[in-house]
């Protein structure tokens, strides 16, 4: 049996990974793709916000980081869709894995070696990272995960170019470079880049990787910041446009610094749609998602990442921007 190929999309919080995601699975590029996603945090949202054709098996891993606690989780679904579609009851041709913004990326493709199950059906093809050129400085000077997802990369793709200087742009590619010489760099603009820079690429070399860090197959330990945490609000209640809109505007303001990365999918009274919500620091922005189906619940869902939030007073702060029911 051929291998499947893998390719492990990374890139920290707020980077762009849904979104060139979501191309990858509209374009009509006849590939059948099985994606496994993670999210930090007890429930998930992006899943919500792919668009979800009949060719791909999408499944989601919540509850932790894909590098650490759920690993073994992500070796028991790789070996199930592996044996699915040896049996004919799957029908794809490669995986894609988007890890959460706070992965590092090496455990991750740790798996790819260490387990002889795993080893034996699949073949890592590439670690692809998307990195926002508005906020990647600040990432980078802060945060470990950040530079492991771009060390590792075997292709690094810059995203919202348009939100920086030229002269910005230049030396952030000047640091990514110094940083990985050996991983092409390209812009994508809203997560536009052509397939074959994606997929069957053969870009992960383990020689390469074991010179950058010999422990690769043997280190297993890895922490994350005890200052970042996620909470999820939730409500089959509407929210007043205007209320929300004033609630984001004094919240990014006063936690702007803190707010690593904030999504969700909202009921907004009067809209027959749903409104995706994508926020970052203090960028935050929406736009009209998928009508809601007769008869359907309406609900909202958003999902808070960032550093020592004070989950009441957004608890408190959203639940005033709730449409009233008279």
């Amino acid at each position: 049996m051929a291998q499947i190929p893998v390719t492990i999309l990374t890139g920290f919080l707020g980077s762009g990974k849904t979104t060139l995601l979501n191309r990858i699975l509209q374009e009509k590029h006849g590939h059948r793709i099985a994606v496994i996603e993670n999210e930090f945090g007890e429930t998930g949202i992006d899943n919500d916000l792919l668009v979800q054709e009949a060719d791909e098996q999408i499944i989601e891993m919540n509850n932790g980081c894909i590098c650490c606690t759920v690993r073994g989780d992500l070796v028991r679904i790789l070996g199930d869709l592996a044996r699915r579609q040896a049996a004919g009851e799957a029908r794809f041709e490669r995986v894609i894995i988007e890890t959460t913004g706070l992965a590092d990326p090496a455990p991750v493709a740790q798996t790819f070696f260490v387990d002889d199950e795993i080893a034996e059906a699949y073949l890592l093809d590439a670690i692809v990272t998307v990195v926002d050129a508005r906020h990647a400085p600040g990432q980078l000077d802060e945060h470990h995960e950040a530079q492991e997802q771009v060390g590792f990369a075997d292709r690094i793709l810059i995203s919202k170019t348009d939100l920086v200087e030229p002269r910005e742009l230049e030396h952030l590619e000047q640091r990514l470079r110094r940083m990985n010489p050996r991983a092409p760099l390209s812009r994508v603009n809203f997560g536009k880049t052509a397939i074959d820079e994606i997929l069957d690429i053969r870009g992960f070399n383990l020689n390469a990787v074991l010179e950058i860090e010999p422990t690769f197959l043997t280190d297993t330990d890895h922490d994350h910041d005890d200052d970042v945490g996620s909470f999820v609000f939730h409500s089959r209640k509407p929210f007043d446009p205007l209320l929300l809109e004033e609630f984001f505007g004094g919240i990014v303001q006063v936690y702007g610094g803190d707010l690593l990365r904030y999504k969700g999918v909202l009921s907004v009274k009067g809209s027959n749609r749903r409104i995706v919500l994508q926020g970052v620091h203090m960028m935050v922005g929406s736009e009209p998602g998928t009508p809601w189906k007769p008869g359907e619940a309406r609900e909202s869902r958003i999902v808070f990442i960032g550093r020592k939030l004070p989950r009441d007073v957004f608890e408190r702060g959203l639940t005033q921007a709730l449409a009233s029911s008279h």
